[in-house]
């Protein structure tokens, strides 16, 4: 996830100076909300705050994913750098995908305990 930030910090640095406020504001937001809102969730001891926290980060990855889209269809950022960034952000995906199956199961296993 680090590595995602630093790109998505590295690549807006060379936007036009227009999408200062728009697009570069509104992708660095959401991809430091993905790593923010999964150490949180990892900080709560309740499963379902945890869940709630997974589920907030992976709400942000798909805001940033697309923002990623966004900024090689206006040709904010190359080809070569789109596939880069859409590697990491799709390792991203997975991990929070798999976190959140993993409290999800953890859930009906002490559901069905009770």
């Amino acid at each position: 996830m680090d590595e995602y930030v630093h790109f998505v910090y590295n690549e807006t640095r060379n936007f036009p100076r227009e999408e200062k406020y728009s697009s570069v504001s509104q992708w660095r937001r959401s991809t430091l909300s993905i790593i923010l809102n999964y150490i949180e969730g990892y900080a709560r001891k309740k499963l379902l705050v945890q869940l709630n926290f997974f589920e907030t980060a992976y709400g942000s990855f798909r805001e940033s994913k697309y923002l990623l889209y966004f900024a090689y269809k206006r040709k904010f950022i190359a080809e070569q750098k789109y596939q880069q960034g859409s590697k990491l952000v799709e390792e991203i995906g997975k991990m929070l995908w798999s976190e959140i199956n993993s409290v999800e199961y953890r859930l009906d296993i002490n559901k069905q305990s009770a």
